[in-house]
């Protein structure tokens, strides 16, 4: 299906970076919690990310990922996921995050 470009424009894609990451043994696949600043007008934000086969939560700080920061929360367990983290399955299955090529600026919107 093709999307319009104004159907595109609503998807708000920001720069964040990971400032915590930490186990979520309540998830039922395994996954990470992650705590990403996007910056002053977004702040920091919650995500519940499957991202534990190519990633150890201390390797995650400090990283920079793509969000989506438009998509109502979702519930997960006992935590509150308020942005989505993008990747791509690799041909195993396993999600590699999306990440930018260089340092930007929390809160950087993809155009």
């Amino acid at each position: 299906m093709m999307l319009t470009w104004e159907e595109f424009e609503r998807v708000d894609m920001r720069v964040g970076t990971i400032v915590e990451a930490r186990e979520f043994p309540q998830a039922r696949r395994p996954a990470y919690q992650l705590l990403i600043d996007l910056g002053p007008e977004i702040g920091r934000k919650k995500s519940s990310a499957q991202i534990t086969h190519h990633y150890q939560p201390a390797e995650l700080i400090g990283r920079q990922v793509l969000c989506v920061v438009n998509f109502p929360p979702k519930q997960i367990g006992p935590f509150r996921s308020e942005v989505l983290v993008t990747g791509a399955a690799d041909a195993a299955g396993h999600i590699v995050l999306a990440t930018v090529a260089g340092p930007l600026p929390n809160g950087s919107r993809l155009v």
